[in-house]
């Protein structure tokens, strides 16, 4: 059987974790749920284009989810799907140059919250944020990652 997460690079510069690592992460964020998610390692001239075209926005950007549409016959199968993730390797470095955080430590941090995303979580309001924010420090803690809120970290 084939992993339910699929990983594919359109670049890997500056630097991206290994497919494996991001498989990894993407499953610690689904926990229980089970399905099929890819995660793309995209350009900064790919983000942008798919940010502009999707939430009309036109720059690149850390981290994009993509939510499946999901019918009740995926419901019933085991590896229905999820959605997609398009993650920008270029904002995802500097932003953790910018933040004096681990190039990996961000990372994760980005593929949890992508992963999260695809799963219904959401930051627009602030009783949905602290939800959110509480996950995630909760499946990077368990990933041995620091809370990626806290100043310094």
């Amino acid at each position: 059987m084939s992993d339910p997460i699929a990983v594919s690079f359109a670049t890997r510069r500056p630097w991206a974790p290994s497919a494996h690592r991001l498989a990894r992460w993407a499953r610690a964020a689904l926990g229980r749920r089970r399905g099929e998610l890819s995660i793309r390692i995209v350009t900064r001239s790919e983000s942008r284009r798919l940010n502009r075209t999707y939430r009309g926005r036109d720059y690149p950007t850390n981290v994009l989810s993509f939510p499946a549409g999901r019918t009740v016959q995926d419901r019933a199968r085991a590896a229905a799907p999820l959605g997609d993730l398009a993650v920008c390797a270029a904002v995802v470095a500097r932003e953790a140059q910018l933040q004096g955080k681990p190039a990996s430590a961000h990372w994760a941090h980005m593929i949890v919250h992508g992963t999260l995303h695809v799963l219904g979580y959401d930051h627009e309001r602030p009783r949905e944020a602290e939800r959110m924010e509480r996950r995630e420090r909760t499946v990077l803690a368990r990933l041995g990652f620091p809370d990626p809120y806290r100043s310094g970290t």
